[in-house]
């Protein structure tokens, strides 16, 4: 069995705790729901955000919002590039799976759809920026 990468971004309303987890959750549960994920088949997961948002830790939606207790995860600052798309979580999940890098499929939400527009999502709302 392989391990794969699975790739995620979404934007943030605000630098909130309660935005952070939404968006972090509504994201997880994306790529859930796309590769059927189970958190006894994930090595880990490694979350950034932008330097703009430091009122809570996204891994803390993966442990409370979708009961991942036992999954290693780890949070980390983005680079802080001039002109980079503000208030993103990044997600970069490793999963012990069968499938092929091509049948993975990766989220790209609201406004970090405009980083990777291949791999975008529309969400039943729209989707549109967080």
């Amino acid at each position: 069995m392989a391990v794969r990468g699975v790739r995620g971004a979404t934007t943030v309303r605000a630098n909130d705790a309660k935005a952070i987890f939404e968006a972090t959750a509504e994201l997880l549960r994306v790529l859930t729901e796309l590769n059927g994920l189970r958190p006894d088949d994930i090595g880990y997961v490694w979350f950034t955000v932008t330097p703009d948002l430091d009122a809570a830790f996204p891994a803390d939606a993966a442990r409370a919002g979708l009961g991942w207790t036992e999954v290693p995860l780890i949070c980390g600052r983005e680079i802080p590039v001039p002109g980079a798309l503000e208030r993103c979580v990044r997600v970069l999940i490793a999963w012990n799976t069968p499938k092929t890098q091509k049948e993975i499929r990766h989220a790209f939400l609201r406004g970090a759809k405009s980083l990777r527009p291949a791999w975008a999502v529309e969400l039943p709302d729209g989707g549109g920026a967080a």
